[in-house]
C-alpha cells in the first residue's frame, strides 16, 4: 500500500503529468482538494474509484482515510494543486504517514507560476535583466511569512517576483514593492491560470492599482513583477548564437550553412546500453 502525492497542475485537466495520470488510472482511492483542484482533473480516475473531497476535512479526518486504505491494502492518490513542493501542505501528512508505517511517493506537477508565464507568453528570466525568480507570498491566516522574508527585503534584489495569493493584499504589496522597483516596472496579474475562466492584466507597478477593481482579483490570483516581463527587445541569450561553441555544436564559420545533425536512435552507438 502506498500514498502518491500528485501535483494536479494549475487547473487544466491535461496539464497533469503522464505519470500522475497513470497513477490516477489505477488508484482505488483518490483524495483531492476540491477547493483548488477542478473536478475536470478527475477524468483520469478509474470508473470505480472512491473519490474523497478533502476541502472540508481536517488533518485527523484525512488521516482516518489513510488508515482505512492501509487496513484495506489499497493505494491512495492524493491530488494537490500545482506542484506539491510549493505551498502544498504535504509535510504534515507525510509525518503522519511515517508514524503509521505507510510508504509514500511524490509526483511533481506544473505550478501555477509557470502556467501564468506561459499564458502571458513571457520568460521569467532574461539575460542582463534577471536570472533569479523568487516565489513568495504575504502572511495569511493559515501561514505567517517569516520576518526575514518580508516582501520589501526580497524586492531589494530586483529579481522576478511571483507573489502567490496576492489578491486580497494588492495595495500593501504594491506599496512594499514600490520602494525598490521603479514605477515603470512591468507587472502582470493572472487569475486561475489555465482554468476555463482564466484572465490576466498587464500593466506597470505605478499604474496597476488605477487600472483594476480590487474586488475582481481577490481569490486565486498570482502577481508577477520584474523587468523580465517587459516586451521590448533586449540582449539575446548566447546559447544559440552562431559563434558560441559548446559540446553539442562547434562554432560556425562565417558564410557556411549549418549541417543538419541526425540524432541516433537509443542504443545505436552503445551510449544507452
Amino acid at each position: 500500500m502506498k500514498v502518491f502525492f500528485i501535483g494536479a497542475g494549475p487547473g487544466a485537466h491535461d496539464l497533469i503529468t503522464v505519470r500522475g495520470a497513470k497513477i490516477l488510472e489505477r488508484a482505488p482511492m483518490v483524495m483531492y482538494a476540491g477547493s483548488l483542484v477542478p473536478r475536470a482533473v478527475l477524468c483520469h480516475c478509474r470508473a470505480d474509484a472512491e473519490i474523497i473531497d478533502t476541502a472540508s476535512l481536517d488533518l485527523d479526518q484525512q488521516e482516518a482515510c489513510y488508515r482505512r486504505a492501509q487496513a484495506e491494502g489499497i493505494d491512495v492518490a492524493r491530488l494537490h494543486s500545482g506542484d506539491p513542493a510549493i505551498y502544498g501542505a504535504t509535510a504534515e501528512q507525510m509525518r503522519r504517514l511515517e508514524k503509521l508505517g505507510i510508504a509514500y511517493e511524490v509526483v511533481p506537477g506544473v505550478s501555477s507560476f509557470t502556467a501564468a508565464a506561459a499564458s502571458l507568453g513571457s520568460e521569467l528570466t532574461r539575460p542582463a535583466v534577471s536570472q533569479t525568480v523568487i516565489l513568495t507570498r504575504v502572511s495569511g491566516r493559515a501561514s505567517v511569512v517569516p520576518e526575514r522574508e518580508r516582501l520589501g527585503d526580497l524586492a531589494r534584489s530586483g529579481a522576478t517576483l511571483c507573489v502567490f495569493l496576492s489578491g486580497p493584499h494588492l495595495k500593501r504589496i504594491v506599496a512594499d514593492l514600490s520602494a525598490h522597483y521603479s514605477p515603470d516596472t512591468p507587472v502582470a496579474l493572472v487569475y486561475r491560470a489555465s482554468w476555463p475562466d482564466e484572465r490576466s492584466h498587464r500593466s506597470t507597478l505605478g499604474r496597476l492599482l488605477r487600472e483594476i477593481r480590487l474586488r475582481d482579483w481577490r481569490l486565486t490570483t498570482l502577481l508577477l513583477v520584474g523587468g523580465a516581463l517587459g516586451r521590448e527587445p533586449g540582449l539575446e541569450s548566447r546559447l544559440y548564437a552562431a559563434e558560441y561553441p559548446h559540446i553539442f555544436r562547434p562554432a560556425r564559420k562565417q558564410g557556411r550553412r549549418p549541417r543538419a545533425r541526425q540524432t541516433p536512435a537509443p542504443g545505436a552507438d552503445g551510449a544507452d546500453r
